[in-house]
């Protein structure tokens, strides 16, 4: 018998200060790859938000330097400088330097507060490689310099001064951030921009000097979320020109509802708690919808827009219907760290309440306008309707069932869905290559024939009557509408796979609208990729190279002695099964991207822009892109 390991009082480790932070930094920021990369930044910007919440400050400037340094400027009370009875050491010292330090547990330095736990920015110092501070308080400029979460130079008081607030600038440690260090510029300043949304009057810059030192951008809305909405329906055709407005406050909970009815046919509910964005839902998003579908029903009712028997479900009253919640809690009770949804029961009711409130009033001063969302609700319902029918033909029981499935879906013998594979492939031709060069143990082959749907343009009952769709669903295995179930998915890697020409593009972004529209878990959960075939075969006797791009073809050539052979590969067609999978399929050697949904709303946006039935924006979109075009076939 092996002699076991000893296991005594010697083996308990404590980690002093934040080494728990570098120790394990994905638990306090997600990750340490890109997303986690940007929390580091959001963590500092929301100490600003959090000073103006409380009235302190009217400004946040969010500055990268040259070399992905960050710098964020405020003009609130600036941290505290004074000893703190506990450390012996300045109150700023000891907010960076220490887990769980802050002013934002006793709820009168912070009456509401997007940092619930205090670890903030000092975590952001912990993995920085350089972090500074400069406070400007009461008539005094301090300055204190960190390196990897210690203090490096005392706290000093740099001179007199006018001004008042804090700045921090910080690099994040390259030791830990291994992935990448540069920050993607689009991400925070539409992050930016959603903020200045949700907290109407407050100033927000974003100005990027990394490149030919751009001009800062400017967010300020005074609008607030109705202005949010205004600017979430901009591309599309508004039911009623004015966004119904809804606000109050109880129990210290201030709660915010703004919603406009477009005539498209998805709901986009944002929820959010003191201006984090909650994309689970939780208590206010359920007291929302529960009373939207309540008092439509009820107005409904009492004016007499029903016929017989006729009433309104939930999916009903939100067809169409662009929403913001935000709720303003000095506690909030959230569902994991990562606070995707909030638990905080008594903000059900409180939601319920304002809202029951303000779209009764509502309804009853603008009568027109309530007869049309009435009617657009109404629609909805029938559609629905007709759409049960139509869906239950896209159960699937087993991959031999009826409607042809079995003809079209060359499925794998692996059933955990973690090991297997779905390719969705344009064509006839590529999908045979495709059923031939694949791996039948965990591999399977959906081909397409023809483009499939525009969702966007369309309800559930017309979607549910097009065969490509109906065959995607029933590939899919986790329903559609009401009785869509992400976990039962059969396929845990979807592949789109199209040729690279503009009939190709066109058909995979018809099948992200489709995904992002109907599925959208499915995105959120990392299942969906786009294949990249090769544009390019090299040969010169033996020696064959695949290349993915005119860039690629060029700097391959030159390894190249004399002329080779050069194919240009116009479709998968052309590609025969072994090369196919050499190139696209074989997971030892292919390239997959992974489509993710950093931000739904921005998503939102482009597909109702570029799928939508207003050309106007489209054609604007084009004019001003069609310089940025590589590769158009002609």
């Amino acid at each position: 018998m092996s002699q076991q390991p000893t296991y005594t009082s010697s083996n308990i480790q404590i980690l002093e200060g934040l080494e728990a932070v570098k120790k394990r930094p994905g638990m306090y920021i997600g990750s340490t790859g890109p997303r986690g990369l940007h929390h580091l930044v959001w963590e500092i910007v929301d100490n600003g938000v959090d000073e103006a919440l409380a009235g302190y400050a009217s400004f946040i400037h969010l500055e990268i330097l040259e070399g992905n340094v960050i710098k964020v400027t405020d003009d609130g009370r600036g941290i505290p400088v004074d000893i703190h009875p506990k450390t012996g050491r300045p109150a700023v010292e000891t907010i960076l330097t220490t887990l769980h330090a802050g002013g934002k547990f006793d709820n009168q330095s912070y009456k509401v507060s997007g940092g619930l736990h205090g670890v903030g920015a000092s975590v952001v110092n912990a993995l920085s490689e350089a972090f500074d501070v400069d406070i400007f308080r009461e008539g005094i400029h301090y300055r204190q310099s960190y390196a990897k979460g210690f203090a490096i130079t005392d706290l000093i008081e740099v001179g007199p001064t006018d001004r008042q607030g804090t700045v921090i600038v910080f690099k994040p440690d390259v030791e830990i951030f291994k992935e990448s260090q540069v920050f993607d510029y689009e991400l925070l300043r539409i992050r930016l921009q959603q903020m200045a949304f949700l907290n109407r009057g407050i100033l927000f810059t974003i100005h990027d000097q990394r490149q030919g030192n751009k001009e800062p951008v400017v967010y300020k809305y005074d609008g607030g979320i109705e202005e949010y909405v205004a600017f979430l329906n901009l591309n599309k055709i508004v039911l009623h020109s004015k966004v119904i407005y809804c606000v109050g406050e109880s129990e210290d909970i201030i709660v915010e509802v703004a919603m406009q009815y477009n005539d498209g046919y998805n709901a986009n509910i944002f929820p959010f708690t003191n201006n984090i964005h909650n994309p689970e839902g939780g208590t206010h998003d359920e007291g929302f919808r529960m009373t939207l579908t309540r008092i439509l029903n009820t107005y409904a009712k009492k004016n007499n827009l029903f016929k017989k028997d006729e009433g309104l479900l939930g999916e009903d009253t939100r067809e169409g219907l662009t929403a913001i919640i935000s709720v303003k809690h000095p506690d909030p009770q959230f569902e994991g760290q990562t606070k995707g949804r909030l638990g905080s029961t008594e903000v059900r009711k409180i939601v319920a309440g304002v809202l029951a409130e303000g779209l009764d009033r509502y309804l009853l001063e603008n009568p027109a306008d309530a007869k049309i969302i009435i009617e657009k609700s109404l629609l909805a319902s029938r559609a629905r309707i007709a759409a049960k029918k139509a869906r239950e033909a896209t159960r699937r029981k087993s991959p031999l069932d009826g409607l042809g499935f079995a003809s079209k879906l060359a499925d794998c013998r692996e059933k955990e869905p973690a090991k297997t594979e779905l390719y969705i492939v344009e064509g006839d031709s590529a999908g045979g290559s495709a059923k031939q060069g694949r791996d039948s143990g965990f591999q399977a082959i959906l081909p397409l024939r023809g483009k499939v749907l525009n969702v966007e343009k369309a309800r559930l009952d017309k979607i549910l009557g097009n065969k490509e769709i109906l065959s995607l669903i029933q590939a899919f295995g986790c329903g559609i509408g009401e009785e869509f179930n992400s976990e039962i998915v059969r396929y845990h890697k979807i592949v789109i796979m199209t040729d690279a020409d503009v009939d190709g593009a066109h058909i995979r972004t018809l099948l992200l609208t489709f995904l992002f529209r109907h599925m959208r878990p499915l995105i959120e959960k990392g299942y969906v990729y786009i294949a990249q075939p090769p544009l390019y075969k090299i040969q010169q006797g033996k020696k064959i190279v695949y290349t993915y791009s005119d860039d690629e073809l060029t700097e391959a050539l030159k390894d190249f002695g004399q002329r080779p052979q050069i194919q240009r590969y116009k479709g998968l067609g052309e590609m025969n099964p072994d090369q196919l999978w050499e190139t696209t399929m074989d997971p030892d050697y292919r390239t997959l991207l992974k489509v993710t949904l950093e931000d739904a709303m921005e998503a939102d946006q482009v597909f109702t822009m570029l799928m939508g039935d207003e050309v106007a924006p489209r054609k604007a979109f084009i004019q001003d892109n069609a310089e940025r075009v590589k590769n158009l076939d002609v």
